[in-house]
Order: structure tokens, then C-alpha cells, then sequence
């Protein structure tokens, strides 16, 4: 008895964004080992917390796909590429890959629309509400590193950025969460 309940469309671009946030996990790892090597401890800590929560997200489409009966493909990960040049190039290439992945997540929610497919739908609000936190974050960062004085940053700066960013949450906080009472 077939008990796939994901179209042949859906289930290859599910398990593409597994690989996808696979490789986004690979992108966190890198930038982390090159933050570490640089000295810069605070921002290595929160780049290795955001490889893992990527690794998290993929576990959760694997997961995902298997309880609706599709076949999971692990396919090869892309390498990281080059290291970054800066902290600000780090978070410059942090916040496109995270509007790149956003892209990617709601192709797939297109696509369930489409084919109505409500189960996939409803599972993929919450990579929705997810990748609008972690551009939010990453907006966030670029702003601090920006103040900062961006790609022209002093080290007194970039000390101080490492130090903020080793007690940084790893959620941000929405638009949708603010209140008046609540700013």
C-alpha cells in the first residue's frame, strides 16, 4: 500500500530545502571557524548556535517528509565558499543567504497553495514566521555592525560587537509582536 501523501513536486522541493538548509548550516559552520580563527569568540559562539538551529530546520523537513510517506533524498552539500573578508562581508553574505533561503520557502508554500496541499501549507508557516526572524536578526546585525563602522570598522568597535553579540538571543523580536505597551 502507497502511503505518500506528497506529489512527486512537493516531496523534491522539500527534500531540496533540506539540502538547502543543509548547506546554510555549512555556511554558519564556516563563517564560525573563520570568526573563531579571527579572534572574534562572541560572534564564532552565535555563528555555531545559528549552524545548529540551520541543522535543526533540516531535521525538521527530513522529519516532515518521512511522516507523510515521501522519500527522503540526502543529496551532496554545497562547500561554504570563500571566507569573508570582514565581519561586515560575514554578515553582508549571512543576510543574502537567508533572503535567498526565505525565497526558497515560499516557493514550497506557493506550491502547496497550488496543488492544495493543506498539510504542507500549515507545516511551512512556521519556516515562514522562522526566515522573518532570521532576516530580522541579520538586518539587526548589519545595522549594529554599520554603527559599528561597517567594512571600515576599528578594532575597539569590532570588540565591543564580539562581546554584544556573544550574549545576543538567537530570536528576534517581529513586527507582528509588537504592541504599544510592548515596543
Amino acid at each position: 500500500m502507497d502511503t505518500n501523501r506528497l506529489s512527486k513536486t512537493l516531496a523534491k522541493a522539500l527534500n531540496d530545502q533540506m539540502t538547502n538548509e543543509a548547506h546554510n548550516a555549512q555556511i554558519y559552520l564556516a563563517y564560525a571557524a573563520w570568526a573563531s580563527e579571527k579572534g572574534y569568540d562572541g560572534i564564532a559562539n552565535f555563528l555555531f548556535r545559528h549552524s545548529n538551529e540551520e541543522r535543526n530546520h533540516m531535521m525538521k523537513i527530513l522529519e516532515y517528509i518521512l511522516k507523510r510517506g515521501g522519500k527522503v533524498v540526502v543529496s551532496p552539500i554545497p562547500g561554504p565558499g570563500d571566507d569573508p573578508d570582514s565581519v561586515n562581508d560575514c554578515f553582508e553574505r549571512i543576510f543574502k543567504s537567508e533572503v535567498e533561503n526565505t525565497q526558497s520557502i515560499y516557493n514550497i508554500v506557493n506550491m502547496s497553495m497550488a496543488e492544495k496541499d493543506w498539510a504542507t501549507w500549515n507545516f511551512m508557516q512556521w519556516f515562514v514566521k522562522e526566515q522573518t526572524e532570521e532576516e530580522t536578526l541579520a538586518l539587526d546585525l548589519l545595522s549594529k555592525i554599520k554603527i559599528a563602522g561597517g567594512k571600515h570598522a576599528k578594532d575597539d568597535a569590532l570588540y565591543a560587537l564580539d562581546n554584544n553579540l556573544a550574549k545576543t538571543p538567537d530570536d528576534a523580536t517581529l513586527a507582528q509582536d509588537v504592541t504599544v505597551e510592548n515596543p
